[in-house]
């Protein structure tokens, strides 16, 4: 892979999810208790470091308001990955998500990796569960993780993980096309030597 590799991440979910909380964790190590609301889409992007392999990775942030939803459908494309966030102390939040997954399923395209995250994990007072959330996941057949943007929880890990998923899923792909070429590169070369004319043999 070259180092100009890039990764298109883009983040949704309702409003008060924390997008915003955990790109800022993400990228800059820090949390703010006030962020300011998101209006429309906004990005800012990464260098990390796979295999010592440089990638820059694309973390596009949404608004999460229906006024907003529209525009936000238009950002899916392109995506390697969508993460879709809801507050494991807020179930209105969940309850949205399916409208969420059904817009990422369609936007996007078959290899997009989709992942649902409960944040906020560090709210004790919660209203889904581990277990509610991983059973919905597994029937929708996504990854699920849990964070905690104002603790840093497995912020890192969501992000680093599904970039390292599909840098070898790439790897994978390249792999495979170079053996394909190969193989026909060799079987035109017996396919050719075949198909020369042989040599008469005898005495003139």
């Amino acid at each position: 892979m070259s180092k100009e590799t890039s990764f298109k991440f883009i983040l949704v979910g309702s409003k008060g999810t924390g997008k915003s909380s955990l790109i800022t964790r993400y990228t800059k190590g820090k949390f703010f208790s006030e962020c300011p609301q998101t209006l429309g889409v906004e990005f800012v992007t990464k260098d990390i470091y796979i295999m010592k392999e440089k990638l820059t990775v694309q973390l596009w942030d949404t608004a999460g308001q229906e006024r907003f939803r529209s525009m936000t459908r238009n950002y899916f494309r392109g995506s390697d990955a969508v993460f879709i966030l809801f507050d494991t102390s807020r179930r209105d939040t969940f309850n949205e998500v399916s409208l969420w997954i059904t817009d990422a399923k369609e936007y996007t395209n078959k290899n997009c990796v989709k992942v649902l995250v409960g944040n906020k994990i560090d709210i004790r007072e919660r209203e889904v569960s581990t277990e509610e959330a991983e059973k919905f996941a597994f029937s929708n057949e996504i990854r699920y993780m849990e964070t905690s943007a104002k603790k840093g929880t497995n912020v890192e890990e969501a992000f680093y993980q599904t970039a390292k998923f599909l840098y070898q899923k790439s790897k994978d792909v390249m792999r495979k096309s170079s053996r394909n070429l190969l193989s026909k590169t060799q079987s035109a070369i017996i396919e050719t030597t075949d198909n020369q004319p042989k040599k008469s043999g005898g005495c003139c």
